[in-house]
């Protein structure tokens, strides 16, 4: 985000090895010069200049092979824009009609939709369109309008964040827009993570009957070369009920013609990412590859495919390390599930030489705790420091005695071991140099099952978006993809606890996970009342006692790191709750 100049250079260098490889056009993502999305940058009238210089720099690179280019362009307002280059010149530029302005995205507020006539460029004989995102989704967008102007090809550049199941439903619903407008589309997505977002390319390359002729992997960058091939369009009419259907009222403003000196076919190159990567990676850093997002290995869980959502989580941990220049990485191990599937997670972005654990055991640690810590970083080849609480709490609790009197008792018990320990990491962290990683999840942050300034303490949240039932199913396929007990068994089966009383358990203060995670579900990503959950079938005091819980914590959950988006109802942008709040369902009564 915001590093022109690199990504200029990466495009730029792509050009390059496109055009050595024989290729007449390369297609790179939406706003890929600048980076997405680029939010306040956008107010900033030195940041538009230079991707603007940027833009100039890129068209002098176009001798031989074109390139589609998403940028901001500047008239008398900001647009979403692309460029088609050729030969140094921008021969047709392209505004995002359709700007979107909901959950994540608010470009309503930067942009300016694009109203000017529609216009085809003939490109060595072949018709080719350009359109931006969004303006895909609707089925009366500019993707049918480009092929009642007799459009062969339409590139849709993309920026397009990763959420679960979200890649199955995109790739039908470009098939059906290809098929519609009898176009073959071509479907370019960024990826790479960028603060909580992660995206995870994928870019497919449609015919125009809708069937997929080249994809790409997920959530690595590569270039793809593909070979355009086109049927005739009148067979689509003559033959296919979805046949082009002309518009005598459809006009565009031009049909810009380029011409090959090549008698070659022009050939479409799908090229994905702007991902800044590692330098030197680390040993044990794990590849992204289809082997990792596409095995489910039959673990059961909230996730259909937990193998992409696992991807979606390295990738976005190890980008926000790599683009923020974090030298490494360290975590409080307690011996619990969270902390052991964040440790590896970090294990698989960064490499266990840039990862390190503190086990921090108080006077109610177990001793299993330890123990299953010790071994899951003796498992990931990582450090595991053990820095005992017990002296710095009884210090505090000595220091509070005169002030609160000598019964310190329940909360402030509890919550005084756990902010020691988010001092000590962030004490560790100033000395290093190293990012904190917190290990809440989505459950416990809904919930408020959390301590403000103590496991809250850090710089990224990596599970912050996965529900408690995710994070065993996650870790269950960790280890099944690994063939051995990477995370111990020992960890997945202890009851889940935060040990900061005798004999605590999580399901003490909340009901079981199973339970919990639907009633979040309900309340979070449904935006059901309480009524509506008790009126399928939730225990009505439950569903109160949840509900009044999640809202009663969105001032914890202001003030907790950012951490990987992987729902579509994540706790953020997603979900923009007011914390001073006077709606309570528990205050209305249940109706029949």
């Amino acid at each position: 985000m915001g590093a022109i100049s690199a990504n200029t250079e990466k495009i730029i260098t792509t050009l390059n090895a496109a055009r050595e490889s024989g290729c007449d056009l390369c297609v790179f993502p939406e706003l890929a010069i600048v980076g997405y999305p680029p939010e306040d940058l956008l107010l900033k009238p030195g940041f538009v200049r230079d991707n603007l210089i940027a833009l100039e720099e890129i068209a002098a690179n176009t001798k031989g092979c074109a390139a589609v280019v998403g940028f901001v362009d500047k008239g008398d307002d900001l647009y979403n824009a692309a460029a088609f280059i050729y030969e140094s010149q921008v021969r047709s530029i392209y505004h995002k009609r359709l700007l979107p302005n909901y959950s994540v995205f608010d470009e309503a507020r930067y942009f300016r939709p694009g109203t000017s006539e529609l216009e085809l460029i003939n490109f060595s004989g072949v018709r080719v369109a350009m359109s931006i995102c969004e303006d895909a989704w609707s089925p009366t967008g500019p993707i049918r309008e480009y092929g009642e102007l007799g459009a062969d090809v339409v590139l849709n550049l993309n920026a397009s964040p990763f959420s679960v199941n979200k890649h199955q439903t995109r790739s039908k619903m470009l098939s059906v827009r290809a098929q519609d407008a009898s176009v073959s589309l071509v479907y370019v997505n960024m990826v790479g993570g960028q603060d909580e977002l992660v995206f995870d390319g994928g870019s497919i390359f449609f015919d125009a009957s809708g069937e997929v002729l080249f994809e790409q992997e997920r959530f690595v960058e590569s270039l793809g070369i593909y070979p355009l091939l086109l049927k005739d369009r009148f067979r689509k009419r003559l033959l296919d009920p979805r046949g082009v259907q002309a518009n005598p009222k459809m006009k565009h403003s031009r049909e810009i013609i380029v011409d090959r000196l090549s008698e070659t076919k022009a050939v479409v190159v799908n090229s994905v990412g702007l991902t800044i990567s590692l330098a030197n990676p680390m040993p044990g850093v794990m590849s992204l590859d289809e082997s990792v997002v596409e095995r489910d290995m039959g673990i059961e869980g909230p996730f259909l495919n937990p193998g992409e959502v696992y991807a979606a989580l390295v990738l976005g941990t190890r980008d926000y390390m790599v683009k923020n220049h974090f030298p490494s990485a360290i975590l409080g191990m307690s011996g619990g599930i969270d902390s052991s599937l964040v440790a590896t997670i970090a294990v698989d972005a960064l490499g266990g030489g840039r990862v390190a654990g503190f086990a921090m055991p108080s006077r109610y640690s177990s001793d299993h705790s330890l123990t299953d810590a010790d071994l899951l970083a003796r498992n990931l080849g990582i450090e595991l420091s053990v820095i005992p609480i017990e002296g710095p709490f009884v210090a505090y609790m000595s220091a509070l005695t005169g002030a609160l009197g000598p019964e310190l008792k329940g909360l402030t018990e509890e919550n005084l071991q756990s902010r020691l320990r988010g001092v000590l990491l962030m004490a560790i962290s100033n000395h290093s140099g190293a990012i904190v990683l917190t290990t809440g999840n989505k459950s416990e942050s809904a919930t408020g099952y959390s301590t403000l300034y103590g496991d809250t303490a850090g710089g990224f949240a990596v599970i912050k978006d996965i529900p408690k039932m995710g994070v065993y199913q996650l870790a269950r396929w960790r280890n099944a993809l690994a063939g051995v007990e990477l995370i111990p068994t020992s960890v997945l089966e202890k009851p889940p606890s935060a040990e900061l009383r005798p004999d605590q358990k999580d399901q003490d203060s909340l009901p079981p996970y199973e339970v919990l995670d639907r009633l979040i579900e309900q309340y979070v990503d449904f935006d059901m009342t309480a009524a509506e959950m008790i009126s399928l079938g939730a225990d009505p005091e439950l569903a109160l006692r949840v509900a009044r819980l999640i809202d009663l914590s969105e001032y914890k959950r202001r003030q907790n790191p950012p951490g990987v988006r992987v729902s579509e109802k994540a706790f953020g942008k997603d979900r923009r709750m007011p914390i001073t709040n006077g709606f309570r369902t528990e205050s209305y009564e249940v109706s029949d």
